[in-house]
């Protein structure tokens, strides 16, 4: 008996995807639940499980892009496992003490301990990590994707070929070589190239810029943070200060919170924020839905929650649609400036920079603090400069007091 493999529904508006790899080999035995492949849509990039054992037999190749619903493979339910997981009893010769098996051949067994599935070995390999240091919570001690996640890398020097430093790996470059190395486009990113072009073609952007002394976020961070690490377990970071400084700022402005559809403005009376994460494989956007609504730790975990599903590809495509306003921070890269491009088809997204201590002159002194400038990307047909200006004085005025935030004034 077969069972069809088939790539399964991902979204209401996904109707392609590409198959970016096999985890499976043609012809291998695979476990009910185990990842056969690797698929990536516009959004994200997700494995699809066995949906019985079986031997696999590939239909498709990786690469390919594919409609919904299209067969890219069978598992042959019938066949019998490898004799190696079906006698694992088997008497070694005795002339000879039995030997471990090759990781290569490791995975035909279940009951090895210690084992990684073919994703989580990709990842160990990328971070050097010895998958016989990583202790397996799959069953029989299978080592699972999560695992090699949150392995610690080893202290050996990376190869020239996998970097420690998370750029994509490269060849060996010789000095004065001239070489060219063409890659196809990722989904995701040619999806990423299209909607930037088109917030450049179809919106009147703009963007206005502040500074903003994050003198009195770092005193109550510092002063709270063991604190508020106790209570909730998560961190107090400035993206929940932020976050929360804009969804009190929105609904002083709600035309920065608004969306033009046809001749028609869309107000809304809540604001989902996007929260910008950067992943291995493009810049994706997951929503934190009601934000106005939930506490600094609530918007926290929610923010973790979001960026650790985006990082580990398993982020969905309902996470990451709808928001009506997004924060993108390229300060954690060092950014000093820019200008960031608007998430369509929302009209105003904030952009938050390096945090710097500079001179600045208070109340006629010269004094050191920690200073962050701000940009305001928007969409100039619905939103006007002096709505614009407002809204980013005031998220600077709440970050400046943060007390205010607690009080909502």
């Amino acid at each position: 008996m077969s069972v069809e493999l088939k790539i399964p529904v991902i979204g209401e508006s996904v109707t392609e995807v590409t198959l970016s790899s096999w985890l499976k080999k043609d012809g291998e035995y695979v476990a009910e639940g185990e990842s056969v492949c690797e698929i990536e849509s516009d959004k994200a990039s997700m494995e699809l499980p066995a949906p019985s054992a079986g031997v696999l037999k590939i239909m498709a190749e990786a690469g390919a892009e594919l409609k919904i619903g299209a067969k890219i493979g069978e598992l042959d339910t019938s066949a019998a496992k490898p004799a190696a997981a079906a006698a694992p009893k088997a008497e070694a010769p005795k002339a000879e003490a039995p030997k471990a098996a090759p990781a290569s051949v490791a995975t035909a067994s279940s009951k090895e301990v210690n084992v990684p599935s073919p994703a989580a070995r990709k990842i160990l390999d990328e971070k050097g990590v010895d998958a016989s240091a990583v202790a397996g919570s799959g069953k029989d001690g299978r080592i699972t994707k999560e695992d090699a996640m949150n392995a610690q890398a080893s202290k050996q020097q990376p190869s020239p070929s996998q970097p420690s430093n998370g750029q994509r790996p490269t060849a060996n470059i010789i000095p004065g070589a001239r070489n060219v190395r063409p890659e196809k486009m990722t989904r995701l990113r040619k999806t990423i190239a299209t909607k930037l072009v088109e917030a450049k073609n179809t919106t009147a952007m703009l963007t206005t810029f502040n500074e903003v002394d994050l003198s009195a976020c770092m005193d109550m961070r510092k002063k709270y943070k063991e604190a508020f690490q106790k209570k909730h377990g998560v961190g107090l970071g400035f993206m929940s200060l932020f976050t929360k400084a804009c969804t009190v700022a929105l609904k002083d402005w709600p035309s920065i919170n608004a969306q033009i559809n046809g001749d028609e403005i869309i107000y809304h009376d809540y604001a989902d924020v996007g929260i910008a994460v950067s992943t291995p494989k493009g810049l994706v956007v997951p929503v934190v839905r009601n934000a106005e609504s939930l506490s600094l730790a609530q918007i926290e975990k929610e923010i973790l929650n979001l960026a650790t599903k985006a990082r580990d590809g398993k982020i969905t495509i309902e996470e990451m649609q709808g928001g009506t306003f997004s924060i993108t921070n390229g300060g954690v890269f060092g950014s000093m400036l820019s200008t960031p491009i608007l998430n369509i088809p929302q009209s105003a997204i904030l952009g938050m920079h390096n945090i710097i201590e500079r001179p600045v002159a208070v109340n006629g002194q010269v004094v050191i603090r920690p200073m962050m400038y701000l940009a305001l990307s928007y969409d100039h047909r619905i939103i006007d400069g002096r709505e614009s200006v407002s809204f980013l004085k005031q998220v600077k005025e709440l970050l400046e007091d943060p007390s205010r935030l607690l009080l909502d004034v």
